[in-house]
């Protein structure tokens, strides 16, 4: 299995969490999972020092020669995976939000549970950092729309830590949302029958830099995401069946 790590702009962050996950595999994890735990940090055209931090401590990353987004740099990631021969994948955020330790939890459950794709919550036991007032307020109103659209039910929707299995690594990595991508990669997987489970994970606050989703990108967010979702709805209202992409 591998961890897809999106990076950008994250050099004070990128080595901790790579020593976090390093910390997995010493522990011997992988070997209770019965998988190798490789990595793969996707450099996504960072302009701060984050490449030669990878480059000075023997980090393994791919570097981006422009800045795709989140939905390009995944793609990219999975693109490496599929072409690795990888069956598990893991997002693991470079900011150092996502706890290394729900990685195991999230393949366990992948594994047991037969499941496509598993995505962690912070809002399921409601621990650790919750995300500001306004943005639950968007992430329930997409979990909602989600809901009424394709009655999926996934209540972090924005939440970029899952796990999927080989045959949503091929599937994203031939296609996967630009610009914001999770809540519409939840919908497109769901509309090739993906089975999706979420669990309860613990994030973290933010401890260096700033997130890049300020007041007016997460405006123009709330309204790109939804304006997709229900065009998802109105083409397969078009095309006569409920999961006809």
């Amino acid at each position: 299995m591998i961890v897809l790590i999106p990076c950008y702009n994250e050099e004070k962050n990128v080595g901790t969490v790579i020593e976090n996950i390093r910390s997995l595999a010493q522990q011997d994890v992988s070997t209770q999972l019965d998988f190798e735990l490789d990595y793969i940090i996707i450099n996504d055209g960072s302009i701060d020092r984050s490449r030669n931090v990878c480059k000075e401590n023997g980090y393994r990353y791919l570097d981006l020669c422009s800045n795709l987004g989140i939905g390009g740099g995944m793609q990219a990631g999975y693109m490496y995976a599929k072409n690795g021969g990888y069956d598990i994948a893991i997002q693991h955020d470079c900011d150092g939000q996502h706890d290394h330790k729900s990685i195991p939890l999230l393949v366990s459950c992948l594994i047991s549970k037969n499941v496509d794709i598993v995505i962690g919550s912070r809002f399921i036991n409601k621990k650790g950092f919750q995300s500001t007032g306004f943005r639950r307020l968007g992430i329930n109103f997409l979990s909602s729309l989600i809901f009424i659209c394709f009655r999926v039910k996934v209540y972090d929707v924005t939440s970029g830590c899952r796990a999927v299995n080989r045959r949503f690594i091929e599937h994203f990595a031939g296609q996967y949302a630009q610009d914001y991508p999770e809540p519409e990669a939840i919908v497109d997987a769901s509309l090739y029958n993906a089975k999706i489970v979420e669990i309860p994970v613990t994030m973290n606050k933010r401890k260096y830099g700033e997130s890049s989703i300020n007041i007016m990108r997460a405006l123009y967010y709330m309204v790109k995401v939804s304006l997709s979702i229900l065009l998802y709805r109105l083409t397969m209202t078009r095309k006569g069946t409920r999961w006809s992409p």
